[in-house]
């Protein structure tokens, strides 16, 4: 067992061993219809929080021949397929994490350091081909698989981490696309590699219109095809562990559901239901991290009226966008339609494909604009939904005139963005100002 070839199984061991685990194993299915064949490249990009690493480790500890997963699976949809056997713990599985070498090292060093430290793990392996003067990985897997006929499973986590956290790093992310471009396009990587599999936030890096690595084949937040029950929970999942936590659908159905693709229209996220379950309070559990700091950059750059935008999609309004100039990396934007884009694949904003529209998927999420705009400097928008409490209230008591000369007061204080007399401004605007009310109903706008 190394470091990155055939890191075992023990990982997903603690994953199916956690108070909830919810089986996605069936994924294996179609890795197994994949393998060998010319849809072998597979990139899922997903936000954080939506199991991209436990899918990930779920495959090494199929694949991996270092180790007998038999009884992990045993219990699982994916032991009842036909070809469970035929491929469980069968290949030489390199399993790289990005982010954590990317911690762990300088970002200039990352190439170098993945390079170095699997071909010396290879030559553990196979001693025969120790070649000191041998500094190319994939030079060494096909010399190793012209030699013994044997090939490999590639998986590699966080592969986007570096167009993600060192936007400007040219020179590093070049690196980066070379090392790839020698794994994973020509007429060798054809003959060594069985399954390439990459996980990240992003889809593959666009250069004009082509893609780095355009013979993979894409799973994204904007079409994620025959994997989308895959990307989070789906609604039968998500009734059962209700029921099994004695918890309600209904407030799970406001607080987490939204993400909707053309072959499942109810995707919940999984890391807050599970913490709804296991904490027994339905809460906003969206982590803190370095894609909400992104949420708040970009809504306080107001790129070409996107405050518009949040503001009608705030009253729950979808907007239309138009996905395809996106260059999938966090720092070329030439209209606002990329800003959207970016969103919808950091999980703030959900895609659908059929309208192609964009809009706020829940509750929580809501609430992530909602501290997003406090820190952006809204103050008239963060003030129209600070009022709301109090506004419900009145309205709820029959306070008429503090409710007509509170509602006239938000109108007037963003007209300057809504045309005033507009009528489906106006129903934004009471959309607004009544955004409290989301915590307490379900909110049906107008036909």
């Amino acid at each position: 067992m190394g470091v990155y070839i055939n890191i075992g199984n023990e990982a997903f061991e603690k994953t199916i061993n956690t108070e909830i685990y919810v089986d996605k194993t069936n994924i294996l299915s179609y890795t197994n219809k994949v393998l060998d064949s010319s849809r072998r490249w597979i990139c899922v990009s997903r936000p954080r929080r939506f199991g991209k690493s436990i899918t990930a480790e779920m495959l090494s500890a199929y694949y991996d021949k270092s180790c007998d997963s038999h009884s992990l699976f045993k219990n699982f949809k994916i032991s009842k397929s036909c070809d469970f056997e035929q491929y469980i713990n069968k290949f030489n599985v390199i399993h790289i994490d990005i982010q954590w070498i990317k911690n762990s090292t300088e970002c200039i060093k990352i190439v170098e350091t993945i390079q170095k430290s699997i071909i010396s793990e290879l030559k553990e392996l196979y001693p025969e081909f120790a070649d000191d003067k041998c500094k190319s990985l994939p030079l060494l897997l096909a010399n190793i698989h012209n030699k013994t006929k044997n090939k490999f499973i590639i998986i590699i986590d966080e592969w986007d981490c570096i167009f993600r956290e060192d936007k400007n790093n040219k020179k590093a992310q070049e690196e980066y696309i070379q090392l790839l471009n020698g794994l994973f396009k020509g007429s060798q990587p054809d003959k060594f590699i069985s399954l390439a599999y990459l996980t990240g936030i992003l889809p593959i890096k666009k250069y004009g219109t082509q893609s780095a690595l355009n013979n993979f084949e894409e799973f994204t937040m904007e079409d994620p095809a025959m994997l989308a029950e895959y990307v989070g929970f789906t609604e039968d999942e998500v009734k059962k562990l209700c029921e099994h936590y004695n918890m309600s659908f209904e407030e799970a159905e406001k607080w987490y559901d939204g993400y909707s693709f053309y072959s499942n229209k109810h995707i919940y996220s999984p890391k807050s239901i599970t913490d709804a379950m296991s904490r027994q309070r339905f809460n906003s559990y969206w982590t803190k991290t370095e894609t909400y700091e992104s949420l708040k950059y970009y809504i306080t750059m107001n790129f070409d009226g996107l405050k518009d935008d949040i503001i009608r999609m705030l009253s729950g309004d979808s907007i239309e966008v138009d996905t395809s100039s996106f260059q999938n990396d966090m720092t070329t934007f030439n209209v606002k339609d990329d800003v959207l884009t970016l969103l919808i694949h950091l999980g703030y904003l959900a895609y659908d494909s059929e309208n192609e529209k964009v809009y706020i998927p829940n509750y929580e999420v809501m609430n992530e604009f909602k501290s997003a705009i406090k820190g952006a400097g809204w103050s008239n928008v963060y003030n129209a939904i600070k009022l709301s409490d109090k506004l419900l209230e009145e309205t709820i008591l029959g306070n008429n005139e503090f409710v007509a000369e509170t509602i006239d007061s938000i109108h007037i204080e963003n007209s300057s963005i809504l045309n005033y007399n507009n009528e489906n401004s106006l129903s934004c605007i009471i959309s607004l100002a009544y955004y409290s009310a989301k915590k307490y109903y379900k909110i049906i706008r107008e036909m």
